[in-house]
């Protein structure tokens, strides 16, 4: 399913589904169980609620992993990580 069609039948958009060169704020980082030590991690790196990111590159095979700019630091997630984080809206 396309990003614009997440957001049309109104499921949250997610950094995985964000293209090449896109901006957006985050929503929230979603932990998938108690303590869940990727969604903590994310949150250590500075994926919290608020901060912009963009989609800088996808990898050439199944276009994992991505990377991502966070400020002025470049990460590299693979597309189940980025699928945690939650979208607000573009930039």
């Amino acid at each position: 399913m396309e990003r614009h069609d997440l957001a049309q039948v109104g499921l949250p958009m997610t950094l995985d589904t964000l293209p090449k060169g896109a901006h957006a704020i985050i929503s929230q980082v979603v932990a998938r169980m108690k303590d869940d030590p990727i969604a903590m991690r994310l949150g250590e790196l500075g994926f919290i609620p608020g901060a912009p990111v963009e989609i800088v590159a996808t990898g050439p095979v199944g276009h994992d992993p991505i990377a991502v700019r966070l400020g002025s630091t470049c990460f590299a997630l693979r597309r189940g990580e980025a699928s945690r984080i939650t979208l607000e809206h573009d930039l």
